[in-house]
């Protein structure tokens, strides 16, 4: 079934594991596809994975106005309009006690996982409503609805993902525009690993011991894997979820249940 027939959906962080799973599955349900990230070589595999014509990129700093609208606009020449936007990209920081953290590095974390969304939304809104509305999905985390020590920056970053979501699906309704967030749990891939080896390091604490504890504090037992995200994605994206907009959807294993 081709949920996203005639869909054109234009994603950042398109390099990583969730953004190329949910640039293959979408192509693989009619929608046309634009990948957004920082490193070219790494798009064009990303692009490789997905195994699909329908399929580009575009190399793009989502923290810069100019490259945010150059990506809508990259968008809009290749497949004529832009219906689903996922801001998608993000970084974790690193793994420190707050009186340790630079200034430097919370901005990174702020101006990656908060800017680079608020500026996302101002070059989309306009080209969502050129097509009588679509579908905003962000990218938030577990963090963005539960406090963890040592990685502050990235757990008020989450909130604010949540807090803008929020505030976007209410001013954009009457454009019918959906805005709503999917908030994983740890999922395979670089992001939980360097993460893990940054708690271990804090913690002076083995690197494996500490992930097989991890997993187990998880009602499934594991973390979650690309494929399973995106396919909370495809359903905020597509009109299955015509009536959803505003919404946390907690894709964590039972984590926060």
């Amino acid at each position: 079934m081709e949920r996203l027939k005639d869909k054109v959906a234009v994603i950042t962080g398109g390099a990583g594991e969730i953004g190329t799973a949910a640039g293959k599955l979408f192509a693989s349900e009619g929608a046309q596809v634009l990948l957004a990230d920082l490193n070219e070589d790494a798009l064009q595999k990303a692009v490789a994975k997905t195994g699909s014509n329908n399929v580009s990129y575009c190399v793009a700093d989502v923290t810069k106005a100019e490259d945010n609208k150059a990506m809508f606009a990259c968008a809009e020449e290749r497949y004529g309009g832009v219906d689903i936007f996922l801001a998608n990209a993000g970084v974790e920081g690193k793994v420190k006690p707050v009186t340790d953290y630079s200034e430097a590095d919370f901005d990174h974390v702020m101006n990656v996982n908060v800017k680079g969304v608020f500026l996302g939304m101002q070059a989309a809104a306009p080209a969502l409503q050129k097509r009588g509305g679509g579908s905003v999905v962000m990218t938030s985390s577990v963090a963005g609805v539960e406090g963890y020590g040592h990685v502050s920056p990235y757990v008020t970053s989450k909130h604010a993902v949540v807090g803008l979501m929020r505030s976007m699906a209410k001013e954009l309704a009457s454009h019918n525009i959906r805005v709503n967030t999917v908030n994983p749990s740890p999922v395979d891939g670089r992001m939980i690993t360097s993460l893990n080896v940054g708690i271990a390091d804090l913690l002076d604490a083995d690197k494996d011991e500490l992930v097989t504890a991890a997993k187990a504090q998880i009602p499934l037992q594991r973390y979650g894997q690309p494929e399973e995200i995106a396919k909370v994605m495809l359903f905020l994206a597509s009109d299955d979820a015509s009536w959803v907009t505003g919404s946390v959807y907690m894709a964590d294993g039972g984590n926060t249940a």
